[in-house]
């Protein structure tokens, strides 16, 4: 979800959203002096104008849900990410995290609930460790700390380290503060076994923050030792825009940080969503990434929010969160390309690959305006032999989709929970839909832990494929053909 400005108060701005051929001539750009033209796509077709009811459940017949789990006090507050390791699930909410024992799909238990308030709390986790997102300003780095403006020196955020080693009890044993907060971060595993790193991504410096000072064009990377993680620290703060990055314009965002980053560790590659650019990074150096290439679309996105790789490395997609999250985008009124998801091809070798623009994707059903709706978190399915994704949209629900033909992309699966009101705009909805060892999970917003099952024929191979751990935007490799 998109933070417009600080101290860190999310705007819900109800914008609109969705349906036939818009034409599409986007400007990328390759570095900033090599501007490039967009190809024209093809007219995309009408949505489907089947809303259902509120709450009602509809979907596709191959996709159905087989258990949810709803939010409690105290962590009653907005739904985030999930991290996965063995039978577990970890979710992530604004008022601190769940563990879930998923070792029975269709009948999740609560592990144990942690209360440590911080939004986002976006979650990974390694081994006995879990490492959580603060990105709100806080009177202190404790689980007891309360909301403190971002103007005051003393105030805290960034990341927070959690031993999970007993899934009952969790114990808070580190911090580490990074500039302008923590709003996602992204574990890197070491070259070797006894170093992990996170990438934390955080944007909107204002010159009157006294940690989150402009330009801000840099990324904070925390290198943690695995047997010492109390000796966690940040080692790098690396310029990824030393030209300023995106200025800005009044369809998009200017890049002042960047909001997440996927890496493909077995190809040492990363692609960065970041606000005005999306970036490919050469990650060979986990402590000092460095970027390759660089594209923009200057007509039809407005956020890079997050990116997804194919298991080849040949292909990235990346998100465009239109409306930061909480706009009506998927209705009758603003196109088929916008809050969409953009499919690149990756080309070349080394330092010489860059990212061709090939076609967009947004789910084909129109939402009612009262819904937030816009592309957000998913996950690639690991199906052999095909590039399948399976993806959130808020109130649009679940989506499951073939992007195998990167100019055709298709829709093969879906599920959707009617409106949370028909009277006015509620946000809600899914924030991360991912696959995980046969099951695809959600943390919903407002309605908690979904699990639902796939059955395709196109995608029965995935279930040959198990993870011991998953953080999806620690992109693995599976076996391929």
């Amino acid at each position: 979800m998109i933070r417009l400005h600080k101290p860190r108060l999310r705007q819900l701005r109800i914008v609109a959203l969705a349906t036939t051929g818009l034409l599409v001539a986007s400007a990328l750009v390759a570095p900033a002096s090599n501007a490039q033209t967009v190809p024209q796509a093809a007219p995309a077709p009408a949505l489907t104008n089947t809303i259902p009811g509120v709450d009602e459940i509809v979907s596709s017949p191959n996709l159905r849900q087989i258990a949810n789990v709803p939010k409690v006090a105290p962590l009653d507050a907005t739904n985030s990410d999930i991290a996965f390791q063995g039978r577990y699930a970890f979710a992530g909410n604004y008022n601190g995290f769940v563990i879930y024992d998923i070792s029975r799909p269709s009948a999740p238990t609560v592990v144990s609930r942690v209360l440590c308030p911080g939004s986002q709390n976006d979650i990974s986790v390694h081994g006995d460790l879990l490492f959580l997102s603060t990105d709100s300003s806080r009177s202190d780095d404790s689980c007891n700390s309360t909301t403190q403006g971002a103007d005051v020196k003393e105030s805290w955020e960034g990341i927070k380290v959690f031993d999970i080693k007993d899934k009952a009890n969790p114990r808070y044993i580190k911090s580490v503060e990074t500039a302008c907060g923590s709003h996602t971060h992204t574990l890197v595993p070491g070259k070797n076994n006894k170093t992990v790193y996170l990438y934390v991504s955080s944007y909107s410096p204002r010159a009157e923050f006294p940690d989150c000072q402009p330009p801000h064009d840099s990324i904070s990377i925390i290198k943690v030792p695995v047997k010492k993680p109390t000796d966690a620290a940040v080692i790098a703060a690396p310029n990824l825009f030393p030209d300023g990055g995106f200025p800005g314009s009044g369809t998009g965002s200017a890049t002042t940080g960047c909001h997440d980053i996927t890496v493909y560790p077995a190809k040492d590659l990363a692609a960065g969503a970041c606000m005005g650019d999306g970036i490919l990074l050469d990650i060979k150096n986990r402590e000092a990434p460095r970027v390759i290439n660089r594209v923009r679309d200057e007509v039809n996105f407005a956020f890079w929010h997050s990116a997804t790789f194919n298991n080849a490395g040949t292909k990235v997609i990346f998100t465009d969160e239109l409306g930061g999250g909480g706009a009506a985008t998927c209705n009758e009124t603003v196109g088929p390309n916008r809050g969409a998801d953009a499919i690149y091809d990756i080309s070349g070798r080394g330092n010489a690959r860059k990212m061709t623009f090939r076609s967009y994707y947004k789910i084909p059903r129109a939402n009612a305006d009262t819904e937030n709706c816009v592309a957000h978190n998913g996950s690639l399915i690991p199906v052999l032999g095909k590039d399948i994704m399976v993806q959130a949209w808020y109130q649009g629900g679940i989506s499951v989709w073939d992007f195998t033909d990167s100019a055709n992309p298709k829709e093969i699966a879906f599920w959707e929970r009617g409106p949370l009101s028909a009277d006015r705009p509620v946000g809600g909805g899914t924030w991360s839909a991912y696959y995980y060892n046969g099951h695809i999970y959600s943390n919903d917003m407002v309605k908690g832990l979904d699990v639902l099952e796939l059955n395709d024929w196109r995608t029965w191979t995935a279930k040959l494929t198990r993870y011991q751990e998953l953080n999806v935007q620690t992109q693995p490799s599976y076996l391929g053909w």
